[in-house]
């Protein structure tokens, strides 16, 4: 296994990850925005400070996840795992990565959002020590949306 920041020219890869990982939700109401993001999207995303770190395992990406710094902390978003390797623990070491990255980038805890009636996702995060810091409901396509901003504080303890 091996993990790689991505570069610009990566988009097309993160966007391949990305689709295969959130298709389950293309029935949602709404469906998931990440759906709608084109390569092009994440390639101008990547040239302008946000970030993904794709997870190889024998040369073959099969999970990424984008985020960005911010002051205290480390943003995640777009999780995706393709369906083959889902269950397989390729999430936690994602969350692994990313947790030694914002140690090593001085920042305090790792935060996400969750669509609250995605439970097997709550379930994940919360099991690796993430809790519910606050609900929100967000509004997109004429549809309430109710969502958790999950959080993961002092990264002190992380291993780098």
């Amino acid at each position: 296994m091996k993990y790689c920041l991505a570069q610009p020219e990566d988009a097309a890869t993160v966007h391949d990850l990305m689709l295969q990982a959130f298709s389950i939700y293309r029935d949602s109401v709404p469906p998931s925005s990440a759906l709608a993001e084109t390569i092009e999207s994440i390639m101008q995303s990547l040239k302008h400070g946000k970030e993904a770190v794709i997870l190889y395992v024998e040369n073959k990406p099969v999970a990424m996840a984008r985020f960005t710094l911010e002051e205290t902390s480390l943003y995640f978003y777009r999780l995706s795992v393709i369906p083959p390797f889902q269950g397989k623990g390729m999430a936690k070491r994602l969350i692994q990565w990313l947790e030694t990255y914002a140690k090593e980038c001085g920042r305090e805890s790792l935060t996400c959002k969750v669509r609250m009636n995605i439970s097997r996702n709550l379930a994940l995060y919360e099991s690796i020590g993430f809790y519910i810091e606050e609900k929100e409901i967000v509004h997109r396509d004429g549809v309430d949306i109710p969502v958790v901003n999950m959080k993961k504080d002092s990264l002190k303890g992380v291993m780098t």
